[in-house]
């Protein structure tokens, strides 16, 4: 299968050029599932939102561990455990995410339009699944586009993804993701590479 070669040109050049500036459906469902009549109501309640007490303080920072030491996509540690544990507001810069091995390692795939999974940088639980119901272009385009991975409710497992009341996305665990920021296609959950990062925990 080919690959979106201008696209992805496109993107690993914003890479090279990023600056500093200064974020499921449940993965056992079908996407089919949340469009189908019976489940509409479902998906009208989304986000899931969650209390304040999921991010207060824990053994590290809003978590119970720092994050991991290998994090896929050569994303910097130092920086992914700051945002993931002790910040609730700030980001990684706009971009910072085509400066990493992100695009490189969607070019290389066999199949370069099959679906990502996005784990947790502290857990390895599974947060993100994209792109689905779109193209790997369409989701790649509104990530460059908005300067973060950017994802939409059928890409969220929610069975580990939260909201707070303030649009600050979140895991369960306490991991600070970035923020639901919505536009005229609804729900836009804007994601920091370095929080969604980790390695599968095959255990979880």
């Amino acid at each position: 299968m080919k690959v979106f070669p201008s696209t992805l040109t496109t993107l690993l050049t914003l890479g090279s050029l990023a600056r500093p500036s200064m974020a499921f459906l449940s993965p056992s469902r079908p996407a089919a599932f949340y469009t189908s009549s019976s489940n509409l109501a479902m998906a009208e309640k989304l986000p899931i939102l969650a209390q304040e007490e999921v991010m207060s303080q824990k053994a590290h920072g809003t978590s119970e561990k720092p994050v991991m030491k290998e994090l896929r996509w050569n994303c910097d540690y130092d920086t992914a455990d700051r945002i993931c544990n002790f910040n609730r507001h700030y980001a990684e810069y706009a971009g910072y995410w085509t400066s990493t091995e992100f695009l490189k390692f969607v070019k290389d795939r066999e199949d370069p339009e099959a679906p990502i999974n996005f784990y947790d940088s502290n857990t390895g639980k599974l947060l993100f699944t994209a792109p689905v119901g779109r193209t790997m272009q369409e989701f790649l385009m509104e990530s460059s586009s908005h300067g973060w991975p950017s994802f939409r409710d059928e890409e969220c497992n929610w069975e580990y993804v939260r909201c707070l009341k303030d649009g600050e996305c979140i895991s369960t665990a306490g991991t600070h993701l970035g923020h639901n920021i919505p536009d005229k296609s609804g729900n836009r959950y804007c994601i920091n590479l370095v929080s969604v990062a980790g390695q599968e925990n095959k255990e979880s």
